[in-house]
């Protein structure tokens, strides 16, 4: 038995006994299962070992934030689930919605003044903070407002009394931890932030525009590098094959599959065509074909881990991997080679 799923026995021991067990961060349950992001295998995994125990977690541990804490319960039947079941455990059970609560910034208590927070305290914390605005608060739930640059701007130009925070504030914008990150997009870009509130009632963070940029560029760069990468391996590739060359570089299940150019192939089919010395040197690259096809391999399988939409991003190696292999590609065309 692994040391994981000793781990999570003991832990359906604990609850049989009716004794609650710790709680822990779901960084550190992905550490015990030897991972560190929720990539598609890796929740695969350990879906069918919490099944073939009896347990869930609350939250669940694909959807909170990944600092943020997780509890053990009991849930469906123990028994060593088929692969059928796992795969209903991923595709069905759960939920797909990218939602504000896996962003930093919405798990990250703000810094708040008062009502009665003078000018020149507001002014100060958000000049040495480099805030845009400041939630004004009384307690952790009570939203009264919220104070910016442009509330207090509107206010002095038009010669309004602005000497405490609740002269000068607004309306707040405030969203559930549970809401999905995109219908946060029309409210941040209206207002520049949206306060965030947890399920205890608590503000839990503020979402501002720079870290839903910030977001954007982390979920949204590896797509983009991706593409880069096949549309330049379909340039190598292109008018260098016959439409039967290409056929015979399908997968065996994919024999029905139609193909009439090189941009009918799988990324694992560019692979198979060019791993013969014949056709590799139709592609008149004077480079080390072992060596390309390694990484060629590589980048397969990083981009199967894109492909499945992974919230926590990549892996920092294999980011770069992209980054150097697109940048190795722009080369190749600069230098006229393809």
């Amino acid at each position: 038995m692994s040391e994981a799923d000793e781990k999570l026995r003991n832990i359906c021991d604990q609850l049989k006994k009716g004794v609650v067990p710790p709680r822990e961060t779901v960084r550190a349950f992905l550490l015990s299962f030897g991972a560190e992001r929720r990539g598609y295998r890796v929740v695969k995994d350990i879906r069918a070992s919490l099944a073939k125990f009896g347990l869930r977690t609350e939250p669940d541990f694909e959807y909170a934030y990944i600092d943020g804490h997780i509890t053990f319960v009991k849930g469906a039947t123990s028994g060593t689930p088929s692969e059928q079941e796992v795969s209903v455990l991923v595709g069905f059970n759960g939920d797909p919605t990218f939602r504000v609560g896996r962003l930093q910034s919405a798990n990250k208590e703000p810094l708040v003044v008062r009502p009665e927070s003078t000018l020149a305290q507001i002014v100060t914390l958000m000049m040495t903070n480099d805030f845009s605005q400041l939630p004004v608060m009384v307690g952790a739930r009570d939203v009264k407002g919220i104070v910016s640059w442009k509330t207090i701007g509107s206010r002095l130009a038009l010669g309004k009394s602005c000497s405490l925070a609740k002269d000068c504030m607004e309306q707040a914008q405030v969203i559930s931890i549970d809401e999905s990150l995109f219908s946060a997009i029309s409210v941040i870009a209206a207002h520049d932030y949206v306060l965030v509130r947890s399920n205890d009632q608590r503000i839990s963070g503020i979402i501002t525009a720079s870290d839903f940029n910030e977001q954007f560029r982390k979920l949204a760069e590896p797509f983009l590098l991706v593409g880069e990468i096949e549309n330049g391996i379909r340039r190598m590739l292109h008018g260098k094959f016959t439409v039967d060359e290409l056929k015979q570089a399908c997968n065996p299940e994919e024999a029905g599959r139609s193909v009439e150019g090189v941009t009918d192939l799988t990324f694992g089919g560019y692979i198979y065509l060019i791993q013969e010395e014949k056709a590799w040197r139709k592609i008149n690259l004077d480079i080390d074909r072992k060596e390309f096809i390694d990484r060629l391999n590589k980048i397969r399988q990083i981009r199967n881990d894109v492909m499945h939409f992974d919230p926590d991003g990549l892996e920092d190696e294999d980011l770069s991997s992209l980054r150097e292999f697109a940048q190795f590609l722009k080369r190749l065309r600069d230098i006229g080679v393809m």
